[in-house]
């Protein structure tokens, strides 16, 4: 008998601006929330759903620990039944620390580490050859066995390759007992006082015993000991000398080089990981990479002289004491400060890069006496070091760093562990190796590892490489097959980071869970889309509940169960406006019905724009994984840089074209990638970069406050006639500066209420009603309304009301069209979706007065964004092109690709397979082509 449908019942949701809605969500079902951007999708499942989940973990713990972890506030919800644990898996969780990599958040790495701790061969880094250990029994009988009836001496190394006199040394050696030593290979009597030359390098080894051994029990008894002995004061190291010959031979208890002697500790995990003092680089300490001082940068020009700015850390001359160091040393060694760099003798160059302390004397032609003067100089190289890594000023740091190379670190060459580390192999290769290697490249050599094994390492390594292959397959799953497990976190975008998450979950095989997802298509070719909602099915065919809060068409069709909230967005949304199946969905008359079933579409260009004739060339791109490939923009068009997920699109726009064109325009650091040239970069006059980092990380900040308009609205207020009598300025109307705020919740509009061990408690401030300013602020009228009163007021209210004030009105009137109408002026930045937050950053540029050649780039703008969302986002772009800008966006959805002017092609793959451009052109050009995956999709989207 089949189960009867078992759900999450919510009652009463109001969460932002959800007017008091019930549903019921089926359990261990595929349920999508669809809707417009800021309908309430994300309010209903993770602001009420996920915070009731979090907020029903932390009252199972007692008072006494609740009170360490801060409560979580009830979410405003009547009620909520049928709740399973829940896990989120959101977009803005990677962590920022450069320790942190995909493998590490995958916990493969973790594996990796065991694996190599128990199942690999060492080798020496001296000699190549694998290292060796032995039991105290088996050196016995290896001895008894090549050296039966020849005299040896057993000795015990003490020290290798090390300068000193070591008179203590040989004194306390003579304590214990022993008389001879062997020196430099030369056996030795110690003598009393006896000592070496201290600047020489010197081996020392004690002689334990000299011996012809034999197979007599009394021989066998004095050869154990001599063995026990020799281990003990040559710290698990005995070395064999037969006597008359100069080489000896190394014999050790742990893992130790057979030629040269030097020995490794028995490995542990945590001898691999960076970040465990063990395992890191001494150097670099585990991050592979250094900033190191760059001679170059800090002396550009070695045609000028270092009084006119040839020394770059110090452009201008002054008198003071670095000024007085550097004559002192132009004396020395006969310059001056006026003669060009390209003069100074190289000896000169030296000491004021890196310093010197030498004294001279000097002729005084007033007085025509010599006078003494020192140079203690710890030269400009040292200095800007020092500044970098002993200072914690971040402007000094930024200071320093502008003289400074981020390089691979030299000792490990990037590899982030310790020499002896990286010398623990399987099937030949280290640790650091398979960490860089795509995921898509380990799972071959994976694969390919069995025969390779000895039986006792297969017998070792079988249940880790069982969980390795496992984790791996979920990443490959998941459409990450071209990301390397060293890729650090904080370089993934929200959508990789997502979905690295989602593949550690579905490895967790945890049964009986809600999942609740925001957006994981973000990122994602249409050809990868398949990939993910097939691992969303996985999670929930094991018995979990999966909620995914999404807009993609595909997505939609597959899910078990749809809920559609609108019909509008803001505090025009917050309702249910259908439910059911997919086939039901279709049925109702919503926007999203009517773009599913082609009633509404956005319409493909009659033409395309022929642009201005000229085009920017960059050419000979290689960073990252960029196969040395070439590409012209041609200016004023749509231009769209497509290709599935690794393919290079970031790599190639964000990282080498976006800050070639900031340092060209507006003196930006950022290093570009790896390019051989670039030309007519004047054809354009600005760039601008609009991403969807937030636009502030306090409540304080709003959509008012970032785009400037609040400025205005505080300066209109001041020219009241009422402001003026009272003498208030702009600043009064600020709810971050004393004065006009309310000083009972510091211009917050609530109150914290600390309730100890239970959660905290916002009220509504009750001196100012929530208002933000105190009375005397709030007397002050435009058109009968405070200015609280417009803070509350939604963007398309407000552009009605501000519309004779031309500078408000302008601003205002570009956050309506690009949708966000619904929001209000005072809404706290941090509620904010990253889709809304990025269209705010394109109102703010927008409203700015273009020049009709400025050159725009978006990173997926359509993130987050419903069908109608995008119609409307289109046509912003469209106008602003149709101005004569350039609008250059990477992006995979096809709504945004069709109607491009000009399309690039990168791929054909991810990662290691990609960084080809492989189509250029139109849309119609492109979509002909044969092998590229954009092409497939495209083709079918044209109606070709």
């Amino acid at each position: 008998m089949a189960r009867p449908q078992e759900f999450i019942e919510v009652k009463g949701a109001r969460a932002h601006n959800l007017k008091n809605i019930d549903i019921d969500i089926p359990r261990e079902q595929l349920v999508v929330i669809t809707g417009l951007s800021g309908s309430g999708k994300s309010s209903l499942a993770f602001d009420t759903i996920y915070a009731e989940g979090q907020r029903r973990y932390i009252e199972t713990f007692s008072a006494y620990a609740r009170q360490f972890l801060g409560g979580l506030e009830r979410p405003d919800v009547d009620k909520i039944d049928g709740l399973s644990p829940v896990i989120a898996i959101e977009q803005k969780t990677t962590s920022k620390s450069p320790r942190s990599t995909v493998g590490t958040i995958t916990e493969i790495y973790d594996f990796l580490r065991l694996l190599f701790a128990r199942a690999s061969d060492a080798y020496s880094y001296n000699t190549g050859k694998k290292m060796v250990s032995y039991s105290d029994e088996q050196i016995r009988d290896l001895i008894i066995d090549e050296y039966k009836g020849d005299r040896i001496n057993i000795l015990a190394p003490v020290i290798n390759s090390r300068k000193g006199h070591y008179r203590e040394l040989f004194e306390s050696i003579a304590k214990q007992g022993f008389v001879k030593v062997r020196v430099d290979g030369v056996i030795l009597d110690i003598q009393k006082g006896m000592k070496l030359d201290r600047y020489k390098t010197h081996d020392i080894e004690i002689v334990i015993d000299r011996i012809v051994p034999g197979d007599s029990e009394e021989d066998i008894k004095r050869l154990d000991a001599s063995i026990n002995t020799a281990m003990y004061h040559g710290n698990d190291i005995l070395m064999l000398v037969k006597a008359g010959d100069k080489e000896g031979r190394y014999f050790s208890r742990t893992l130790m080089c057979p030629e040269t002697g030097i020995s490794y500790p028995e490995p542990e995990p945590n001898n691999f990981s960076f970040n465990s003092p063990k395992g890191a680089c001494p150097k670099c300490n585990g991050i592979g990479k250094l900033y190191q001082v760059n001679p170059d940068k800090i002396l550009p020009d070695h045609s000028i002289s270092i009084s006119k700015g040839g020394l770059a850390p110090y452009p201008t001359m002054k008198k003071d004491w670095i000024f007085k160091q550097l004559d002192l040393i132009a004396q020395k060694f006969n310059f001056k400060l006026t003669d060009p760099i390209n003069k100074i003798p190289e000896e000169a160059i030296q000491m004021i890069l890196y310093g010197g302390n030498e004294s001279l004397e000097v002729n005084s032609k007033d007085l025509g006496v010599k006078r003494k003067y020192k140079i203690d100089f710890e030269g400009i190289a040292n200095f800007i070091d020092q500044t970098f890594t002993n200072n914690d000023s971040t402007s000094l740091q930024r200071w320093a760093k502008e003289f400074m190379d981020h390089i691979d670190c030299p000792s490990c060459e990037g590899a982030r562990l310790r020499k002896e580390s990286l010398y623990f192999k399987v099937n030949e290769m280290n640790i650091a190796q398979l960490a860089n290697m795509d995921i898509a490249e380990l799972v071959e050599w994976f694969d390919g590892l069995g025969s390779t094994l000895s039986r006792k390492q297969e017998q070792i390594a079988t249940e880790l490489l069982k969980e390795i292959r496992v984790r791996l397959q979920f990443l490959l799953d998941v459409g990450l097959d071209y990301l390397s497990l060293n890729r650090s976190a904080k370089s993934l975008s929200g959508g990789e980071a997502q979905r690295i998450r989602l593949a550690t979950q579905i490895g967790s095989q945890l049964v009986g869970v809600l999942y609740i997802l925001d957006e994981p298509s973000i990122g994602l070719h249409q050809r990868d889309n398949e990939k993910l909602i097939n691992s969303l099915e996985s999670l929930r065919d094991t018995g979990n509940s999966v909620v995914v809060v999404e807009h993609d068409k595909d997505m939609i069709e597959r899910a078990d169960y749809v809920i559609d909230i609108g019909p509008r967005a803001g505090k025009y949304g917050g309702e249910i406006i259908s439910k059911g199946t997919p086939a039901e969905i279709l049925n109702h008359d919503t926007l999203t019905a009517q773009y599913m079933n082609g009633k509404l579409e956005i319409e493909v260009p009659k033409t395309r724009r022929k642009g201005n004739g000229e085009k920017i060339s960059l050419k000979g791109c290689t960073g990252n994984n960029l196969k040395n490939v070439s590409i012209d923009l041609p200016l004023g068009k749509m231009i769209v840089v497509t290709g599935v997920s690794g393919s290079g699109k970031s790599t190639m726009i964000n990282e080498t074209l976006y800050p070639i064109m900031n340092a060209h325009f507006f003196n930006g650091v950022k290093i570009p990638k790896p390019y051989k040239s670039i030309k007519n970069l004047d054809a354009v006059d600005k760039v601008i970069d609009i991403n969807q980092s937030p636009i502030g990380r306090t409540p304080r900040s709003n959509p008012a406050t970032y785009t400037k308009t609040f400025d205005e609205i505080r300066s209109l207020f001041a020219k009241t006639p009422e402001a003026l009598i009272r003498g208030y300025k702009p600043g009064r109307f600020s709810f971050n500066v004393v004065g006009g705020r309310c000083e009972t919740c510091k211009g917050g509009g609530l109150r914290v209420i600390e309730m100890n061990f239970l959660p905290d408690v916002y009220v509504t401030c009750e001196t100012c009603q929530g208002k933000r300013f105190n009375r005397e602020t709030l007397e002050i009228r435009y058109k009968g309304k405070s200015i609280s009163d417009v803070l509350n007021m939604t963007i398309n209210e407000a552009t009605d009301f501000f519309e004779p004030i031309p500078k408000i009105y302008r601003k205002l009137k570009t956050i309506k069209d690009v949708g966000l109408g619904y929001i209000t002026l005072g809404q706290q930045s941090t509620t904010l979706s990253g889709g809304e937050a990025q269209r705010i950053k394109l109102a703010s540029e927008l409203s700015k007065r273009d020049t009709g050649n400025t050159f725009y780039i978006l990173d997926e703008p359509t993130t987050g964004l419903h069908f109608e969302d995008i119609r409307v986002l289109l046509l912003v772009l469209n106008k602003l092109v149709d101005k004569g800008n350039t609008v250059l966006i990477i992006e995979h959805n096809m709504d945004v690709i069709k109607i491009a002017d000009h399309i690039i092609d990168v791929g054909p793959e991810g990662g290691r397979g990609g960084g080809e451009i492989l189509a250029t052109g139109t849309p119609e050009k492109v979509a002909k082509h044969k092998t590229s995956h954009t092409a497939r999709f495209l083709k079918k989207e044209l109606g070709m």
